[in-house]
C-alpha cells in the first residue's frame, strides 16, 4: 500500500511530459545563473514555458486528466481521456482552448445533472 491511500494521484503523459521539460528548464537555468552566462538563462526560461504549453497541448488531446477522482480503471498513466475533446466544464485550459470547448463541456455538465432530477420525478 502507498503512502497516500488508495487514491488517484494524476500521473498522465501530460503531466510526466511537462514535470520533466520544466525540471530540465530549470535546472539549465540554473546552471546558467552559476556560470554567469545570460542566454543560458533565457534558454532555461524558454524551456519552462515551453513545458507549459507542451503539457496544455497534450491535456487538449487528451493525454491528461479532468479535474477530479477519475475511476480506478483510468488510473494508468497510458488512458487516454475520452471527455477532453469537448472540454472539461471547470477546466481553466479547456477555457483558454476556446469557446466550443467550454461551451459543449458546460452543456454536457448541465445535462448530466438535469438527468438525475428528471429520474426522481418520473
Amino acid at each position: 500500500m502507498s503512502a497516500h491511500g488508495h487514491v488517484d494521484l494524476g500521473h498522465t503523459v501530460a503531466g510526466w511530459t511537462g514535470t520533466t521539460m520544466a525540471l530540465l528548464g530549470f535546472a539549465g537555468a540554473g546552471a546558467a545563473v552559476c556560470a554567469a552566462w545570460v542566454p543560458g538563462i533565457l534558454i532555461g526560461l524558454g524551456v519552462v514555458v515551453l513545458a507549459g504549453l507542451v503539457t496544455w497541448l497534450l491535456h487538449l488531446a487528451g493525454r491528461g486528466k479532468p479535474s477530479g477522482p477519475r475511476p480506478e480503471a483510468e488510473w494508468d498513466w497510458r488512458v487516454r481521456d475520452t471527455g477532453a475533446r469537448a472540454g472539461h466544464a471547470d477546466c481553466l485550459g479547456c477555457r483558454v482552448a476556446g469557446s466550443r470547448r467550454a461551451v459543449g463541456a458546460v452543456a454536457a455538465t448541465r445535462s448530466s445533472a438535469a438527468l438525475p432530477a428528471a429520474e426522481e420525478g418520473a
